[in-house]
């Protein structure tokens, strides 16, 4: 099991996909736009299991993600 508390939100706005990334106060620290709902779905899993196998610390400097946002 992960102590990873970052999530991953997948969500359509007015026909935009995107994906996003939650720090663990629930703020958004990354997004990325998707051509369509298949896309944004396969991109979410990938980061969820990132999530799932790597450190905060890790998961941060792959995503790029700076420490204090």
């Amino acid at each position: 099991m992960s102590s990873n508390r970052y999530a991953v939100e997948v969500s359509e706005i007015e026909g935009a996909w995107r994906v996003r990334i939650l720090d663990p106060d629930g703020r958004e620290v990354f997004e990325r736009t998707a051509r369509d709902e298949a896309e944004a779905r396969a991109f979410a899993s990938t980061v969820d299991q990132h999530r799932g196998w790597l450190s905060e610390e890790r998961f941060r400097r792959y995503y790029r993600i700076p420490e204090e946002v």
